[in-house]
C-alpha cells in the first residue's frame, strides 16, 4: 500500500505530535491542526487521503463535520478519536459515516493499523440518524467495552441478525436494546422474551400466537411475540434453552420469512429484526445434539461478545457512580464512594457480573449509615456475595472450604485445638453414610457398593458413628 496524506485535528498538541510521529514513521505525510474550521478548509480544498479527528475541539464538534465531509468528499475516510468513550459517541461516529472510532487513550499502533486499512480502500459510510440523547445506556470505558460500542455503532442501522454471547448478568439485553434504540426500527416495538422462562408446551404459542380453540385453555385468540414485534426488534434471550421442536419452527420462520399462529392456516409475513442471546456454549450444545446447527448459523450472522465484569474491572468505578445516581433517583439516600471502597470492589471476582454489582450498590445505598461508602462498608457485602456464589457452584470442595474458613475465623486469630483432621473427616462421614443408606433404604450391601468400600468397613463406621440403619427404611433418627 502506498503512503497517504493524513489530516489530523486534535485540540491536544501532545496527542497530535504523537500521532504525527507514528504516522510519519510508517511513511505517511501528515498535516495537523487544533480546530475544526481549519480541518474543514483543508477537506474542502481537496487535501488529504484520510482524516483523523477528535470530537471535542474549541470551535466545534468533530462529529458535526462527518455529514459535511460525506457530502463534499464521500470517498474520504474519517477516523474519529475521543476521550468521551461513551456508547453514544461510538454510535454517532458510525452513523455519521466514520470509517472507525477509537477511544482515548488508544494504542498508537492500533491507530496506525486502522489508518492503513482505511487508506487501502474506500470507506463504507453507514446510514446516519440524528439522535440528541447523550445519556449512555451502557456504561464503560474499558477496551473490552469500546469493542462492544463499535460493534453496536456499526450494526445498529442494519437488519442483520445478531447473536450476543456473555455470562448471566453481563448486560446482554442492554446491548440488544442499544442495537434497537439506535437503529431505524427504534420507533417500533422492542419485544424481549426469555426462552428459559417459558414452559416447553407454550413456547410456540408464546412466539407465534394462537387461535381460539387451538388447544385446551385457548379461550381466545392471542398474538405472539413475533406479531407484537412487527416492524421492530424481537430479542430472544437464553436461546440455548429453546426445546428442539420450537427450534424447528423458528428456523422455518427465519428461512421463509413467514409464520402461522398455532391452530391457524393463515400465514403472516415477519417484519422483525432478530437479536438472540445466550450464556451457554452453543457449539457444545450442537455436539450434544441439543441445538440445531442450521439454526445456529441463521442466528449467528454477527456475533457480539459481552465481556464479564472481571475482564473490565476498570469500569467498576464508573458503574458504581452510575448505580448510586440511579439509586438516589429511585428514592434511596444519596451516597458517595471513596477510592478504598472502589479498590475493594475491584478485588472481587463478580460471578454475577454487572447485575451483582448493581444489587450490591443498591444495598449499600439503603443500609450504609454514612454518606460516604468506604472499604469497611464494602468488605462484608463482598464476602457475603463470595460465599453465596460458591454455595451456588455446587462444589463439595468449595462448601468444605467455606466451612473451614468460618471455623478458623471463629477462633479470632488463635489456632484451633489439635485433632482438626479427624474431626473434619468424621463430620463429612456422617452425612455421607446416612444419605447413602437413606437412598438404599437401609440396604448396607448396596450402600457399600455405592460408597466403594467393604461391607465390614461400612459396619465398623456405623458403629463408630452410632448410626442405626434399618433395612427397608433407611437410617433411624
Amino acid at each position: 500500500m502506498s503512503a497517504g496524506r493524513i489530516l489530523i485535528a486534535d485540540d491536544d498538541r501532545a496527542v497530535r505530535t504523537v500521532m504525527e510521529r507514528a504516522l510519519r514513521r510508517d511513511g505517511h505525510e501528515t498535516k495537523a491542526t487544533g480546530n475544526a474550521a481549519t480541518l474543514w478548509s483543508w477537506v474542502a480544498e481537496g487535501e488529504g487521503d484520510l482524516v483523523i479527528t477528535d470530537v471535542a475541539m474549541p470551535d466545534g464538534d468533530g462529529l458535526d463535520l462527518l455529514p459535511r465531509i460525506g457530502a463534499r468528499r464521500p470517498d474520504l475516510p474519517v477516523i474519529v478519536v475521543s476521550a468521551r468513550g461513551t456508547l453514544m459517541t461510538a454510535v454517532k461516529a458510525a452513523q455519521g459515516g466514520a470509517y472507525d472510532y477509537l477511544a482515548k487513550p488508544f494504542d498508537i499502533d492500533a491507530l496506525c493499523e486502522t489508518a492503513m486499512r482505511a487508506l487501502a480502500g474506500p470507506a463504507a459510510p453507514a446510514e446516519r440518524h440524528d439522535d440528541s440523547d447523550d445519556a449512555p445506556s451502557i456504561v464503560g470505558r474499558s477496551p473490552a467495552m469500546q469493542t462492544v460500542f463499535r460493534a453496536i455503532g456499526r450494526l445498529a442501522s442494519t437488519d442483520l441478525t445478531v447473536m450476543i454471547e456473555g455470562e448471566s448478568g453481563s448486560g446482554k439485553e442492554l446491548v440488544a436494546r442499544a442495537l434497537h434504540d439506535h437503529g431505524h426500527r427504534r420507533n417500533a416495538p422492542f419485544v424481549a422474551v426469555n426462552m428459559a422462562a417459558i414452559p416447553r408446551e407454550l413456547i410456540e404459542s408464546e412466539l407465534f400466537g394462537h387461535e381460539k380453540g387451538a388447544f385446551t385453555g385457548a379461550d381466545r385468540s392471542r398474538d405472539g411475540r413475533f406479531a407484537q414485534a412487527q416492524g421492530g426488534t424481537l430479542f430472544l434471550d437464553e436461546i440455548g434453552d429453546m426445546p428442539p421442536e420450537a427450534q424447528t419452527r423458528l428456523l422455518r420462520v427465519l428461512q421463509d420469512g413467514v409464520f402461522a399462529p398455532v391452530g391457524s392456516r393463515r400465514t403472516v409475513r415477519a417484519d422483525t429484526r432478530i437479536v438472540a442471546a445466550t450464556h451457554r456454549d452453543l457449539a457444545e450444545a450442537i455436539r450434544r445434539g441439543a441445538f440445531r446447527e442450521d439454526l445456529f448459523y441463521r442466528l449467528n450472522v454477527v456475533p457480539v461478545q459481552v465481556p464479564p465484569l472481571r475482564d473490565r474491572r476498570e469500569d467498576i468505578g464508573l458503574l458504581v457512580q452510575h448505580f448510586l445516581r440511579r439509586a438516589a433517583n429511585g428514592g434511596l439516600p444519596a451516597k458517595s464512594v471513596n477510592s478504598g471502597a472502589i479498590e475493594a470492589l475491584e478485588e472481587h471476582n463478580w460471578p454475577g457480573n454487572v447485575r451483582e454489582l448493581e444489587n450490591l450498590v443498591h444495598r449499600l445505598a439503603a443500609l450504609c449509615p454514612n454518606e460516604t461508602i468506604d472499604r469497611a462498608d464494602v468488605l462484608p457485602e463482598v464476602a457475603r456475595g463470595r460465599v453465596a456464589s460458591r454455595r451456588q457452584s455446587g462444589s463439595l470442595a468449595e462448601s468444605i472450604e467455606i466451612h473451614l474458613e468460618a471455623y478458623f475465623d471463629n477462633h479470632g486469630g488463635v489456632l484451633p485445638p489439635p485433632g482438626l483432621y479427624e474431626r473434619t473427616l468424621r463430620e463429612l462421614e456422617r452425612p455421607l453414610l446416612t444419605l447413602t443408606l437413606d437412598a438404599t433404604e437401609g440396604n448396607q450391601l448396596r450402600a457399600a457398593e455405592i460408597l466403594g468400600i467393604n461391607r465390614n468397613t461400612l459396619r465398623k463406621k456405623l458403629r463408630e458413628l452410632d448410626i442405626a440403619a434399618i433395612r427397608g427404611q433407611g437410617v433411624s433418627r
